[in-house]
């Protein structure tokens, strides 16, 4: 849902903060009834049994950060189908997220924010006090590097699915994200590291019709989805463009190549270099609609990548396959994709994470595309000519916080997650950009 423009201090902008925020808790709590209703008949059904572990598969205490996403709520799911004890964790903004009620989740446990100085050991004492065999990270773009650091610390007390320290930099820094690729012969666009503006003010830009974009490496929950073409009509635009933006020594930015074409993301989890579950969908800028496309070309991209590194933990990339037909890399996200959420109903995630050599895991032939309801429903609202559109996304879809036997999340992500944080927003005029409940939060101007 989105909430308003960008910030600002004037009374008017605050009075519209309030507006919005009050507004639209009055549209979660007018759908509250129905929800409850939903939910009610599907806890009065009776409760699902325990599921049973294969036979000689031990049971194992998994430790899933990143508690507020649909992810993390998907993954503790998947472990838990398996016969196996899932504890999750957040941070104190988000300690009242849904999925802590979750029939998945055995423990739930509040952690410092990930580049507290007390994250690792947090994270160890909880490891300790539950006897964690297993650290899967869902992690934010900003908690990626703090959890590859924090694996050092937990490494010799339990295993961790997730990119190593020094590995890190390589997939989070997209400039140096495309020299790796280039060096293995992977096709990516045309990157240039930008540490000051001036630099995208001297560029020679091709005369051949080519056009550039400009992406901040470091995550920007509001910039990442400008795309403004360049050069700009005159080079004075140009120049001025590039200096309206923060770009620094210290925040740098990349001049990449726009290709033209479709766009696909995708999740692979890989041990020692081994893909053990792969995931590609078609995607667009603000991607919340998800269905598995076999793509074997972007799939030996991927495959040949990880192994060539080595990596263990989880790798998302975003792709676009341009008019030429090749399909280019355009960033890597070291960290686990929503699309993750289309592995509902396939057995084998949990093996595909905790064991060696197990068969790649893909989505299931019936398995349905995901989707979230609020989300399909503020798009018919916004734009009414889109509504059969949405309705046929509903209707051939998986909602993807819903699940008949585990009804509770849906129930409170709406009405006691979402709320929460926007009643204090509202307490305090505070503007909002969009309210994202796949991530289970605001978007807010300089939010996480």
């Amino acid at each position: 849902m989105d909430g308003g423009s960008g910030p600002s201090d004037a009374p008017g902008a605050r009075v519209g903060a309030v507006l919005r925020s009050a507004a639209t808790l009055g549209v979660l709590a007018a759908a509250l009834p129905l929800n409850a209703a939903v939910v009610a008949s599907a806890l009065a059904r009776p409760r699902p049994r325990t599921p049973a572990r294969p036979a000689g598969t031990p049971r194992r205490t998994v430790l899933i950060s990143g508690g507020k996403m649909t992810k993390a709520l998907q993954l503790a799911r998947s472990f838990h189908a398996a016969g196996h004890r899932v504890v999750l964790v957040e941070t104190a903004r988000y300690r009242l997220t849904g999925h802590r009620f979750s029939r998945a989740v055995d423990a739930f446990h509040v952690v410092p924010q990930p580049d507290d100085p007390g994250y690792a050991d947090a994270l160890l004492r909880i490891v300790r006090a539950e006897g964690v065999d297993v650290y899967v990270p869902v992690c934010s773009p900003k908690a990626s590097l703090h959890d590859a650091r924090a694996r050092a610390v937990l490494d010799p007390h339990c295993e961790v699915v997730h990119v190593d320290a020094a590995t890190m930099p390589t997939l989070d820094d997209k400039d140096r994200f495309a020299v790796a690729a280039q060096e293995l012969g992977l096709a990516v666009p045309e990157t240039h590291r930008i540490t000051d503006p001036e630099q995208v003010a001297r560029f020679a830009f091709p005369d051949d019709g080519r056009t550039f974009v400009l992406k901040s490496i470091a995550y920007d929950p509001v910039r990442r989805r400008d795309l403004t073409p360049l050069p700009r009509p005159t080079p004075q635009e140009t120049a001025a463009f590039a200096r309206s933006l923060p770009i620094s020594v210290d925040n740098p930015w990349i001049l990449q190549e726009f290709v033209a074409g479709e766009e696909f993301c995708t999740h692979s989890t890989v041990r020692d270099g081994r893909v053990q579950l792969h995931c590609c969908c078609r995607s667009s800028a603000f991607q919340l609609n998800y269905e598995h496309v076999d793509d074997p070309e972007i799939e030996r991209w991927v495959t040949t990548f990880v192994g060539a590194l080595g990596l263990t933990g989880q790798a998302s990339f975003d792709f676009i396959r341009g008019a030429d037909g090749v399909a280019y890399a355009i960033e890597c996200n070291p960290r686990t994709h929503s699309a993750i959420t289309m592995f509902y109903d396939h057995p084998g995630v949990a093996a595909a994470y905790l064991e060696d050599g197990t068969p790649t895991v893909r989505p299931t032939p019936t398995s349905r595309p995901t989707y979230w309801l609020y989300h399909e429903l503020w798009r018919a609202l916004r734009r009414p000519w889109t509504a059969p559109a949405r309705l046929r996304v509903v209707l051939r879809g998986k909602e993807a916080i819903l699940d008949p036997s585990d009804p509770l999340p849906f129930l409170l992500v709406h009405h006691l997650q979402i709320p929460l944080l926007l009643g204090r927003n509202l307490l305090r005029a505070k503007p909002w950009l969009t309210i994202d409940f796949n991530i289970g939060k605001l978007v807010e101007p300089a939010g996480d």
